[in-house]
């Protein structure tokens, strides 16, 4: 309708014009030829004329107007238009948003859900009635590989190495094996805000009923490895902190101060760890203080006893009994009246950037036997000892050492050699004996572990009346080397070259899991006895490969 009223607006105008145009034409002609003839006035066609010009110039600029308005409609439309097309752009957008928005709803709380249990794996734990529980432990399969057969798992007797006279020396061994998986447990508790109450246990598979055999079940007995319960008192700069149950003893050399579950334990596969390691974990009571801004540590303890023996026992002296109530019959258990005590001092500190720690202790211990009919036999000893950890190239290259020496220390020992031997009288002597271990950790990556260790353990003769005591020449070493031979010699010493890798393949929220190889070269000696040629000694080769899977 806008475009037809101008149309009809121009129309008019363009109708008025013409017969103006053509009046003013015909005025004209008329007035020349009235000129010619007669002269009449003028002044009324001029104001005629002037009206007609005013109402031409009134039309022209409704034109004007009526063209400008016309641009600005068009002008406007397009706009319309262009706002439409980008509207249904917009729209069109919205409904795709719309589409998508369940997805990206779904896609989103997948990823609040996944945040929120890297979240909870990454602490480690959870509180129940106010108290903090963190588990642990790891599952494993261990394969081993012995050149010679020694009937053993995991644990590796390191004494009990055969020689040639054994039949099982010419034999294999190899077996698989799951019973080091274990199972760890920490519940902490805050009674105010210096006391802390801590209970901890590990517990593994490697104990071994009478009726636990390899043939079908392979059933194996779960075993406590530590547990026990802590307070600890901190008041800035110093602490006190008790501890009592099954722990590793005070003679095991730790890394932090003297507090317990920073034990230095050698990294190997074999569960009887390394020879010239000192260690026992066992029921004790334990009290430890800790002073100058915690770098001095003083501890005492106070732990279970038991008494390993060698040599000839007499026929009057009754050094064990087989196990009774709460024990298995087919274990002997050493007659003991007095616990071990143990007391230890360590020093640490940051030194240029490489953390040192030193340690050194002293033990004091009872042996009892019954000469039967006479009397009772007592018998005290002692050793001592120390160690130290260092970082050599912190997060990279970590060395440690530890030393015992003494009298009737035997039982402390990897290599489990005895205590004490008796004389003919049925009389006690403590073993004199030494033992040592060294190692190397490095870290080349943070998912690969190397270590070495060398250890050795080692006891001076002690000959005695006849054919009792250790190292008597009047041993019958004259069969080692002869399958079927006699054989009959004490061990002097074992001693061991250790070395492996912990390669992990999986490090992250959901736990650990690593590959473990290693291989072990021991060395088994005797005394020189009379008939022997030289010394006695013999070795082992094993190779191991662990498969371990940390999911706390």
């Amino acid at each position: 309708m806008k475009y037809a009223s101008a149309l009809l607006t121009a129309g008019a105008i363009c109708a008025l014009s013409a017969p103006i145009a053509h009046a003013t034409t015909v005025h004209r002609h008329g007035h020349h030829a009235v000129a010619r003839k007669k002269s009449a006035p003028t002044v009324q066609p001029a104001a005629h004329d002037s009206d007609v010009m005013a109402e031409m110039a009134a039309l022209r600029a409704q034109v004007a107007a009526l063209q400008q308005r016309l641009d600005g409609e068009h002008q406007a439309q397009t706009d319309t238009q262009a706002q439409v097309a980008q509207t249904r752009e917009q729209v069109g957008a919205l409904s795709q948003s719309v589409a998508e928005a369940p997805k990206m709803a779904a896609a989103a709380a997948d990823t609040e859900v996944a945040s929120a249990i890297d979240k909870e794996h990454g602490k480690g734990y959870f509180d129940f009635k106010g108290i903090r529980i963190t588990p642990g432990g790891f599952l494993e399969l261990a394969g081993m590989y012995r050149q010679h057969f020694q009937g053993n798992d995991d644990a590796t007797s390191w004494s009990g190495i055969p020689f040639p006279n054994a039949h099982n020396y010419y034999v294999g061994e190899g077996r698989l094996s799951a019973r080091q998986s274990r199972l760890t447990f920490l519940a902490q508790g805050k009674a105010n805000a210096n006391t802390t109450l801590s209970m901890y246990g590990e517990f593994d598979f490697l104990g071994a009923a009478q009726t636990a055999n390899s043939n079908e079940s392979n059933s194996y007995t779960p075993r406590i490895r530590v547990l026990y319960g802590t307070v600890d008192w901190n008041h800035g700069d110093s602490g006190f902190h008790f501890l009592a149950g099954q722990s590793w003893s005070l003679v095991t050399l730790n890394s932090n101060g003297i507090t317990p579950r920073s034990e230095v334990i050698p990294t190997v596969i074999d569960a009887q760890y390394v020879p010239g390691f000192s260690w026992t974990r066992q029921p004790q009571v334990r009290l430890t203080g800790d002073f100058a801004d915690h770098h001095l540590w003083v501890a005492a303890s106070v732990e279970s006893p038991a008494t390993t023996f060698g040599g000839s026992v007499p026929a009057t002296v009754t050094d064990s009994l087989a196990g009774s109530s709460g024990f298995n019959s087919a274990n002997s258990l050493s007659l003991n009246g007095a616990p071990d005590f143990v007391e230890k001092v360590a020093y640490e500190n940051t030194i240029g950037g490489h953390r040192l720690h030193l340690e050194g202790f002293a033990i004091e211990r009872t042996a009892t036997a019954r000469i039967n009919g006479v009397a009772s036999v007592n018998k005290g000893s002692t050793g001592y000892g120390g160690g130290a950890t260092l970082q050599v190239v912190p997060n990279y290259v970590d060395v440690q050492f530890s030393y015992m020496g003494g009298k009737g220390i035997g039982r402390y020992g990897s290599a489990q050699l005895p205590d004490v031997t008796f004389d003919a009288d049925g009389s006690i002597h403590p073993v004199t004996e030494t033992m040592m271990l060294g190692g190397v950790l490095l870290h080349p990556t943070r998912m690969l572990d190397i270590y070495a260790y060398g250890g050795e353990e080692f006891e001076s003769a002690m000959p005695l009346t006849g054919s009792y005591g250790i190292g008597n020449l009047a041993a019958n070493d004259s069969g080692c080397f002869v399958e079927g031979g006699t054989c009959s010699g004490n061990t002097r010493r074992v001693r061991q070259l250790a070395t492996g890798l912990w390669q992990k393949v999986y490090s992250g929220s959901f736990g650990r899991a690593q590959v473990g190889l290693e291989y072990t070269y021991t060395q088994r000696d005797l005394f020189i006895s009379a008939n022997s040629n030289g010394v006695p000694s013999t070795n082992q080769s094993i190779g191991m490969i662990s498969f371990r899977y940390y999911p706390f």
